[in-house]
């Protein structure tokens, strides 16, 4: 719940971004190879090293989610950017694929209504955004804000 303190604190270490003058790497689907890091800057250099469309839809999707949590904290871990709450873990992951973006609410069902997509972990749910797609930022602004809410996932 929001305003709850966790037992256990998320690792707040900052980590290297890379060589800022050489481009990033596109792994299998086009998912950029970013450093792992804690903060805007990681997230950023993801988001530019989006290819084509997507690229985007990535700017849109962090504006969306920086306007509605206005003290979410971000990182890239795995190649993917990470949204949290610091102290309380991450409520949203993104990660580029080679025909769609991929958003994983990791306490997804417990959103109202649930995010279509399903996952192996029982709570995780995922959204996926095509190319050409409408995006019902109204929607989507609504989970990112419950997820906010809901205990953050550990990693």
């Amino acid at each position: 719940m929001a305003g709850k303190a966790s037992k256990t604190p998320v690792n707040i270490a900052r980590a290297s971004t890379g060589d800022a003058g050489a481009p990033p790497v596109l792994l299998s689907g086009g998912n950029p190879q970013i450093a792992k890091g804690y903060g805007d800057a990681p997230v950023q250099a993801y988001i530019a090293a989006m290819p084509g469309w997507k690229s985007e839809v990535g700017r849109r999707l962090d504006a969306l989610v920086t306007s509605t949590v206005p003290n979410v904290y971000k990182a890239v871990k795995w190649n993917s950017p990470l949204y949290g709450i610091e102290g309380d873990g991450w409520f949203l992951g993104i990660h580029c694929f080679a025909k769609y973006i991929k958003l994983a609410f990791f306490r997804g069902a417990s959103l109202s209504p649930i995010p279509p997509g399903t996952s192996k972990t029982l709570q995780t749910r995922y959204v996926h955004i095509h190319e050409g797609d409408e995006l019902d930022e109204a929607q989507l602004a609504d989970w990112v804000k419950h997820a906010s809410q809901l205990p953050g996932e550990r990693m």
